[in-house]
């Protein structure tokens, strides 16, 4: 008999973590590698954010907090929204976890039941479908094809609602694609759910400040104050601060539900690092100008990974509007056949030929509900990418 749990054969383990790793034990043994999984900056942590955290070590802050998030925090962050956002919070309306992955799985931890069904626009993070599942809960995928730019459509959404839809997830810009909705794409989401009271919006705003050419961000509570008391915000100082390590992530909500979620955290991790914490505080209030900085190289290095992806044989590549990737369609790939005779027959056929043959880790596109595609960060050094999109052109011109 094992001891495993049967509610773990319903998941699996996250893909671009396993790509990751993947990349770095072939570069310990020697391998010339270059990994393209990770949806990390390269850029540190800026330098006035680190100084908080060492502050606040020499204060003595190293004991347990609040258990979703210190009063100084909750108050930078009911600042962030309103600055931001335009959304009014009070304290109460926020939790702080280890991370918005923690965030996002608190909730739904906090409130399905068996039966209830999440609408889950794919292509998808790797992880909202599991944590639905870890929560007893069932995801519903809606394809998002190329042709939409990747985004979820009112007609589609429309016919996914069942009336036992709990929540729908919004990612935006999103990961994989880096797709972002414009205000008047979010409205005719948002008039859609005005029509059906039971179903709660769940926005995944991690990379809000990634944005390029002038895009507008909003989010769903901010286009549709209607939504409001049935919309939780979730955001992180992970990607646009460069604070991926330091755990904290956030949301805004009504109360009801906050409690909620800080019932779930209190029997399970309990409060977030008091250290991040501190730091995060520090982030949100104090200079941002480094994120516009950050941004003009980001922007950079996205058209010089599509330019060159395009001029790859079989590769298609679409140009997203923010975060740091890139969503390739490799369907001119399929069905050729490698140097050593091997029918390239998946997308994640071809992730494997790519690291086997030249050396570059990528995520295959199935890893995120939507093929024959690959992720691509280019969170990496210039130089780095170019050398990367080298190869894969190499890769492709060798297939017959």
């Amino acid at each position: 008999m094992s001891i495993v749990a049967r509610s773990l054969s319903r998941i699996k383990p996250s893909p671009t973590i396993a790509v990751t790793d993947l990349a770095r034990r072939l570069k310990a043994e020697g391998r010339d590698i270059i990994g393209l999984g990770a949806g990390e900056p390269d850029f540190d942590t800026p330098d006035h954010i680190k100084e908080a955290a060492i502050a606040a070590i020499r204060r003595g802050e190293t004991k347990y907090t609040n258990v979703d998030g210190t009063p100084e925090l909750k108050a930078a962050i009911v600042r962030k929204f309103a600055r931001e956002n335009g959304l009014t919070y009070t304290t109460r309306q926020i939790s702080v976890g280890a991370g918005g992955k923690q965030v996002l799985y608190n909730a739904f931890v906090a409130t399905l039941d068996p039966g209830d069904e999440v609408i889950v626009p794919a292509p998808y993070w790797v992880s909202y479908p599991d944590m639905v599942l870890l929560a007893g809960g069932t995801p519903v995928f809606v394809r998002c094809p190329e042709n939409t730019g990747f985004k979820l459509q009112p007609q589609d959404l429309e016919a996914a609602i069942t009336p036992r839809t709990k929540w729908v997830i919004l990612c935006s810009p999103s990961n994989p694609t880096g797709a972002a909705y414009t205000r008047a794409e979010l409205k005719a989401l948002t008039d859609v759910l005005l029509r059906h009271p039971q179903v709660w919006v769940m926005t995944d705003d991690m990379y809000e400040h990634l944005v390029y050419d002038g895009f507008a961000f909003t989010t769903a509570a901010q286009v549709e104050p209607r939504l409001y008391e049935r919309t939780l915000t979730v955001n992180g100082v992970s990607k646009a601060y460069c604070m991926t390590g330091w755990r904290i992530g956030y949301a805004g909500g009504p109360v009801q539900l906050i409690e909620a979620m800080a019932m779930v955290q209190s029997q399970s991790t309990s409060n977030p690092c008091s250290i991040s914490q501190a730091a995060a505080a520090a982030a949100l209030d104090g200079d941002q100008s480094f994120i516009a900085r950050h941004n003009a190289v980001f922007k950079e290095r996205r058209d010089l990974v599509v330019r060159e992806l395009n001029r790859a044989p079989g590769l298609r590549c679409h140009k997203p509007e923010g975060a740091f990737y890139v969503y390739p369609s490799c369907a001119g790939v399929i069905g050729k056949r490698t140097p050593e005779g091997k029918v390239l027959e998946t997308s994640e056929d071809f992730a494997r030929y790519l690291l086997e043959s030249v050396g570059v880790a990528v995520v295959h596109g199935s890893a995120f509900g939507l093929d024959p595609y690959f992720r691509i960060s280019y969170a990496t050094a210039t130089p780095i990418l170019e050398e990367a999109c080298a190869r894969i052109r190499r890769a492709c011109e060798a297939l017959r």
